[in-house]
């Protein structure tokens, strides 16, 4: 924290920690949360380090930007159950853009015009297929262990979609379901090709499932638990098709991937297969579950797979039971503390850390023996445990600085822990005079999610962390019953953690990822040539009837469109086919046409098109919904529909 806390803030976080533990003792879940007392390894670290006794800002590490300057890093947010996604500028908090996927924009038409629809997908009759979405988790593309700017995607946990989004104009241009499979949570791309090691760039994107169902999910099997399963999925990054499935035990939440890409893992909670809460948090221990990517790819080339129900995807056997000799097996299942919540690879390529979210403790493999034990060269795959520590109580996910140390958020205490990888190795080794624990810092209130600047790269630099917290209590000016959430900037630049701004924001984001802006190069104006439909001349301008379907070719350039007037006849169905003549950057115009749910902009040089039907005789204004000139409100045509 920036500022020394008050009495108020102290009872308050202490009484959201504790009726937080009485709940989970209220259902039996005291016994993994006790492990951690003041006795513990290192858990009477002062939790006020980093608060009060906090040093000052280094020079360059002032958020605020002035008017005019940019911001040194891109955040790439998820939007929740908006099912958007969203830009922000880093240091700054500023929110930059936001970016329909899952849900409708009528700003700027997703959803309404033919081409979203088209990536959304629509029933027979065009209408939509799904009207909500719930986005999660955001990655973007690698080259050479770090980003390459190409790509990000983020999953729809409601409706088991993933979405691709291009870095040159932030938009969504693919969107993939995924077969047989409920509760999409994590995903993460390979950051190399794992079968061509000479391919050093994103060629798959992995996917875990959360929920159990019957495969097919068609009916039968409905009060037969013991035949539900889960699904761990493989998508090209390029095609977004679905390559193959994995049938594993337990449940899948997130993701990770080596940056060897020869493999990807899941921490896993239920591996019980229980169908009730209370079964699902019986056992002690459950696991991360690695996947040997070559291998699974192999088994489908050589046909060892099935499909399931209508889908023609390759399903291998990814179950403990089949995979119990490592020099055969896809998959390995490495025991971790209790019901973990995120599986996080460090920079340094060696390891993936699970939090233990049940279990005050964080578990840290190492990749070079799980390898091992693929190769039958480890006969334990526990022996694969480097670490495995105590941090706090509810440890969710971690994030790292690129000099050894990791980040962790601590949803009950909540707190931040800074903890160094190799000194919690010493420790879990036997040198208990190895201090792991480097700093803690109070966050308000509850963090959940949390990243740090170019963290999951090879460039990891240490200079910033942003912390998700769940709740913001009195944090900002009240606005009813719903209140924001707080997304935190923290200064991980030195020794100690330092607090320097909040940002409320629009619920329910999760999971995020903060990228060097030289990453990404943008298009600021796009290409005519790109847009087949796209008039290249306002004398091209046209209205085209073939029976009782009328096309109508318009352009719009400051401040007027290409047709003063239009007519079509009641009943006829229509296509207006819009393209921006501007070819200046920032010169976006709309069309939008009233009582025919038509609304959506076209960028310079950008085309794009509406379908309706014209069932309501009349005179309908054509006017431009987004400000372009001194005679924006002018900008106008007439939809005429004659009886």
């Amino acid at each position: 924290m920036a500022k020394e806390e008050s009495v108020s803030d102290l009872s308050r976080r202490k009484f959201l920690g504790t009726s937080t533990m009485l709940g989970l003792a209220g259902i039996g879940l005291s016994t993994g949360l006790s492990a951690c007392k003041d006795g513990g390894a290192q858990a009477a670290a002062d939790s006020s380090a980093g608060a009060a006794t906090a040093p000052a800002h280094g020079a360059g590490h002032n958020p605020h930007k002035l008017p005019g300057q940019l911001d040194d890093y891109y955040g790439l947010w998820s939007g929740g159950h908006s099912g958007e996604m969203r830009v922000l500028g880093l240091p700054s908090g500023r929110e930059i853009k936001r970016i329909p996927v899952f849900n409708m924009d009528c700003m700027v038409g997703w959803g309404i015009t033919n081409e979203s629809k088209a990536i959304l997908g629509t029933k027979p009759d065009g209408t939509p297929k799904y009207m909500v979405g719930d986005t999660h988790h955001v990655h973007a593309s690698y080259a050479k262990g770090t980003y390459d700017g190409r790509y990000a995607w983020v999953n729809d946990k409601i409706n088991s979609r993933l979405a691709r989004i291009r870095l040159d104009t932030f938009e969504c241009d693919k969107i993939t379901e995924l077969p047989n499979v409920q509760g999409f949570h994590g995903i993460f791309p390979d950051k190399r090709d794992p079968v061509d090691q000479n391919v050093d760039h994103t060629t798959r994107v992995f996917c875990g499932s959360e929920f159990h169902i019957p495969h097919p999910n068609d009916g039968r099997d409905l009060e037969s638990p013991e035949k539900y399963g889960a699904l761990f999925t493989c998508v090209d990054a390029e095609t977004m098709e679905v390559r193959w499935q994995c049938k594993i035990d337990g449940n899948m939440d997130l993701v990770a991937t080596s940056y060897d890409g020869k493999l990807a893992a899941s921490n896993q909670y239920n591996t019980e297969n229980g169908i009730h809460y209370e079964d699902m948090m019986s056992a002690e221990r459950d696991a991360c579950v690695f996947f040997n990517i070559a291998r699974i790819e192999q088994a489908v080339k050589d046909g060892k797979f099935k499909t399931v129900g209508d889908s023609k995807v390759p399903v291998v056997d990814g179950t403990k039971a089949a995979n119990a000799d490592p020099k055969t097996a896809l998959t390995a299942y490495v025991p971790v503390p209790k019901n973990p919540h995120g599986v996080n690879a460090s920079p340094d390529a060696k390891y993936f850390i699970c939090a233990g979210k049940l279990s005050p403790t964080a578990t840290v493999i190492e990749l070079e023996k799980v390898l091992a034990w693929f190769d039958g060269k480890l006969d334990d795959i526990k022996k694969t445990i480097a670490a495995e520590v105590e941090l706090g109580l509810g440890p969710l996910h971690t994030a790292f600085d690129g000099r050894g140390n990791a980040y962790t958020t601590l949803f009950l205490d909540s707190q931040m822990v800074k903890w160094n990888v190799a000194e919690a190795i010493k420790f879990y080794g036997g040198d208990k005079n190895a201090k792991y624990v480097v700093d803690r810092l109070d966050v308000q209130f509850q963090p959940g999610h949390t990243n740090a600047s170019m963290s999951e790269t090879r460039e990891a630099d240490g200079q910033w962390l942003a912390v998700g917290c769940k709740f913001s209590k009195d944090r900002f000016l009240p606005v009813g019953p719903l209140h924001p959430e707080n997304e935190q900037l923290v200064d991980i630049s030195g020794d100690k953690m330092i607090h320097v701004a909040d940002h409320p924001v629009y619920s329910e984001p999760h999971d995020f990822i903060i990228v060097k802006r030289d990453k990404i190069k943008t298009r600021q104006v796009y290409n005519l040539d790109d847009f087949p439909l796209a008039l290249k001349d306002p004398k091209e301008s046209r209205v085209e009837r073939h029976g009782n379907k009328v096309t109508i070719h318009l352009a719009s350039q400051a401040p007027a469109y290409s047709l003063r007037e239009f007519k079509v006849k009641k009943g006829d169905e229509v296509t207006v086919i819009l393209t921006n003549l501007d070819k200046v950057e920032d010169l976006t115009h709309g069309f939008a046409i009233p009582k025919y749910n038509v609304n959506f902009i076209v960028n310079p040089q950008e085309t794009k098109s509406v379908t309706f039907k014209a069932d309501k005789p009349g005179i309908y204004w054509c006017y431009c919904t987004h400000f372009c000139h001194a005679l924006h409100l002018e900008m106008r045509s007439r939809l005429i529909v004659e009886r």
